[in-house]
């Protein structure tokens, strides 16, 4: 199995550094430092999210991922997600190619439809519009990533191409491109149909319930002619890791319930708890919140339910310090990856 982080790049108060906040500047020097540490201690992948909101400062994470692939030998560079909803398919594919060139093919497009909307209003685009956006774009990426001129007719929401050759042409031919859902099975039968990986955000709940969804993903892809044996499936949930599972769960809390609750008012959920936060910590809950052993017990016993082949931690959910992040990454590292490693044999290669 494949073990890396993802990150959205928030910037809020830090409740354990007496709510300071960092300048854009001094999250970004961290964020670069922490990808770099991922990268030296084998991690598979770097996931960085796409977010237009004052908390987040990852933009535009592909500027900041050719930052990386400059301070990194082989770690992959993905988005987590692109928002290809509001997205120009050309110049995604330009500036993924430009990334895989600069990071000799360690590039990963990860596109989904996004958590946050707020991508929609800054481009002009209507929310009606939220489906047919997407599979318009999608399919277009899909026929850039085939390389050579490309012919292409248009749709409601893209241009007409006339024959014409997308440059630079990238070292991975073609690049990765994973589809990353929340659980809507429109959009995991998306994935099986067009014979793409599947990412699925587990944020919240229990885990065990999205084994179904993952299944329907191998069935819907079977039915339709694609070989599954070379179809990964990813899972990636939120957590923290601390030598102490307390420390841990202490440490990461304040920041976690933050942000969750930040984002709840906007959207009318009931605020957070800290027994809720603690159920989501459990070995049946979401979070992967806790000491190294019971994130690779966690790791393991989810493995079971999905058979999936590369897990994502988002470290982390709210601002922590960032010396108490970097520990956590070394962790990771050092302790959850060659044990995992160990129980399940050698890490499945990406799509």
């Amino acid at each position: 199995m494949e073990l890396g982080l993802y990150s959205f790049a928030e910037n809020t108060p830090d409740p354990l550094n007496g709510g300071a906040l960092q300048s854009p500047a001094e999250r970004l020097a961290d964020l670069l430092e922490e990808v770099e540490l991922a990268d030296q201690l084998g991690l598979s992948f770097y996931g960085l999210g796409e977010h237009h909101r004052p908390d987040f400062v990852a933009s535009a994470p592909l500027t900041i991922l050719a930052a990386a692939a400059a301070r990194t030998k082989s770690i992959r560079l993905s988005t987590a997600v692109t928002v290809l909803s509001s997205e120009d398919p050309i110049r995604v594919y330009q500036q993924f190619a430009t990334l895989d060139l600069l990071s000799n093919g360690r590039a990963e497009i990860m596109a989904g439809r996004g958590s946050f909307i707020e991508s929609f209003p800054l481009f002009g685009l209507d929310l009606n519009d939220y489906d047919a956006l997407f599979e318009e774009k999608l399919d277009l990426l899909l026929k850039l990533r085939q390389g050579g001129p490309v012919t292409w007719e248009g749709t409601e929401h893209t241009k007409p191409i006339p024959g014409i050759a997308v440059y630079p042409v990238p070292v991975q031919q073609p690049i990765p491109l994973w589809i990353a859902v929340g659980g809507t099975p429109n959009s995991v039968a998306r994935a099986a149909y067009h014979g793409l990986p599947l990412m699925i955000a587990i944020i919240g709940g229990q885990p065990r319930q999205f084994a179904p969804l993952v299944d329907f993903y191998r069935e819907t892809a079977t039915k339709v002619g694609r070989d599954v044996t070379v179809l990964p499936v990813g899972i990636s949930s939120h957590g923290f890791i601390a030598a102490d599972s307390q420390d841990a769960r202490d440490m990461a809390y304040p920041a976690h319930s933050e942000a969750m609750n930040r984002i709840g008012k906007e959207r009318g959920w009931p605020p957070t708890t800290r027994a809720q936060f603690e159920a989501g910590a459990a070995p049946e809950g979401a979070y992967f919140m806790g000491s190294p052993q019971q994130i690779i017990d966690k790791i393991l016993a989810q493995h079971e339910w999905f058979k999936h082949d590369r897990f994502g931690l988002q470290l982390s959910v709210g601002t922590l310090p960032h010396d108490k992040v970097m520990k956590a990454i070394e962790l990771y590292g050092t302790v959850v990856k060659p044990a995992v490693d160990k129980a399940l044999g050698t890490t499945s290669p990406s799509a």
